[in-house]
């Protein structure tokens, strides 16, 4: 009887998964890290296609200008709430729809003839989509599959941004110095579609899916139910945020990381240096070797914000990043030289790293809802680059340079990195506690 009973006992027990080498949550972190680059395709072209839609359309740089703007604006302001309907309808169906949408705005434009069309597919379609698989996707796939080497996660899913800037810029500078900017178009609609496949045949929405636990867990996770209500969860998750000062702390910062960077470099290099005689295809090279330094300083930054105060990470990189814009508008020059070089190698280590101390707060004050606080957080760094990316147009058009502007960015620099010494050491309740405190 006692043995009947035993085995009994053993037949209930679940069956174990089975042990590999690789922890299930490396491959996950490999398929987002591939969708990243690839969605970062689109994200190579604008800086490039400014001149060239000029001179064939007659379009101010202004005007084109407002379309980088809405789509940088729309990065960052669709991020929370692609964040809560991942929590709603899962990460695999949200992404291959932000894939597919970027698709059909990129491939669009090859047919434009007027403004307008290039505020809708550049500006709405092509920001929407972008903006449903932003860092905010990167924060959500970190928080579900990790619980150890999360820092380390995040450096590496946000350097595939710069991954795929470091791929695609020099093929599509190439297409667009030869005069085509739409096969540069198309390149990037077809670079979009062919990461859907991998997205949703080995992309997981949870480890319990797999009947695994996350890296690093002790114990094992339930899936936890869909939320309903995304809209609604994120503008709530927000209203709560709000009323805690180090939100403002961090969306202030990075909201000048955001002008700093994809406002400031990635809209405005390339035709800057053309103005002083630099070809656009040499231009465009220097912005792809940024990328390769980012690559290596995001990764480093994810290692060190696994060992180190995240604050003074933050306060550091800021105040490195706004000393070299100022010495920016004394190296442009018609060709590249040595202090140059050293400038792409010094900002691109410096590019994104700010992106996983960041993560590292915004999990440290907010818990659970971290992810939706970080796509408000990322929303800011948006509004900020947006907001550059059409003052710097404004400003090249009424002055004919961009100096102001660069001075002005490094200002903003030393600004953030005050900001981010100041951020309050004590954790915070959890964004969800907030209003029962209140």
């Amino acid at each position: 009887m006692t043995q009947t009973t035993e085995a009994t006992a053993v037949d209930r027990t679940p069956p174990k998964p089975r042990r590999t080498r690789i922890h299930r949550a490396w491959f996950v972190a490999a398929v987002a890290f591939v969708t990243i680059l690839g969605a970062a395709a689109f994200r190579s072209l604008p800086g490039l296609l400014i001149d060239p839609l000029h001179q064939e359309f007659g379009w101010s740089r202004s005007t084109i200008a407002a379309a980088v703007s809405i789509n940088l604006a729309l990065y960052g302001l669709t991020a929370p709430f692609a964040a809560a309907l991942m929590d709603r309808f899962g990460i695999r169906r949200v992404v291959a729809a932000a894939l597919t949408v970027i698709a059909i705005g990129s491939g669009l434009t090859v047919w434009m003839t007027a403004p307008w069309q290039l505020l809708l597919c550049w500006g709405l379609l092509v920001g929407l989509g972008t903006g449903s698989m932003a860092l905010a996707f990167a924060a959500t796939v970190t928080n579900r599959w990790f619980t150890e080497r999360r820092g380390l996660v995040t450096g590496i899913l946000t350097a595939a941004s710069a991954s795929g800037q470091l791929i695609f810029l020099p093929v599509l500078s190439l297409m667009v110095e030869a005069g085509h900017w739409r096969p540069a178009a198309v390149t990037v609609a077809l670079a979009a579609l062919a990461v859907v496949p991998f997205v949703w045949l080995l992309l997981r929405d949870h480890p319990a899916d797999v009947g695994l636990k996350p890296y690093g867990a002790k114990e094992f996770v339930p899936k936890p139910d869909p939320v309903p209500g995304a809209a609604r969860r994120a503008v709530t998750v927000l209203l709560k945020a709000a009323r805690t000062g180090p939100f403002w702390l961090l969306a202030g910062t990075f909201a000048i990381c955001g002008a700093s960077t994809n406002g400031l470099i990635q809209t405005h290099f390339v035709p800057a240096a053309h103005d002083h005689g630099m070809p656009v295809t040499s231009a465009a090279s220097l912005l792809a070797v940024i990328g390769v330094f980012d690559v290596v300083g995001t990764i480093a930054s994810g290692w060190f914000t696994d060992r180190y105060e995240p604050r003074r990470l933050l306060a550091v990189y800021y105040a490195l990043r706004g000393i070299s814009l100022l010495f920016l508008p004394m190296l442009l020059a018609p060709s590249v030289h040595p202090p140059m070089i050293f400038f792409i190698v010094f900002y691109g280590l410096d590019w994104v790293a700010t992106v996983p101390p960041t993560v590292a707060l915004c999990r440290e004050q907010y818990g659970d809802d971290s992810a939706i606080v970080f796509g408000w957080v990322l929303a800011s760094h948006q509004v900020g680059a947006a907001l550059v990316a059409f003052v710097g147009g404004v400003v090249r058009d009424v002055s004919g340079s961009y100096d102001m502007v660069w001075y002005a960015s490094g200002a903003l620099c030393a600004a953030a990195a005050l900001m981010a010494l100041v951020i309050r050491r004590r954790p915070v309740a959890p964004v969800s506690e907030l209003g029962a405190v209140g």
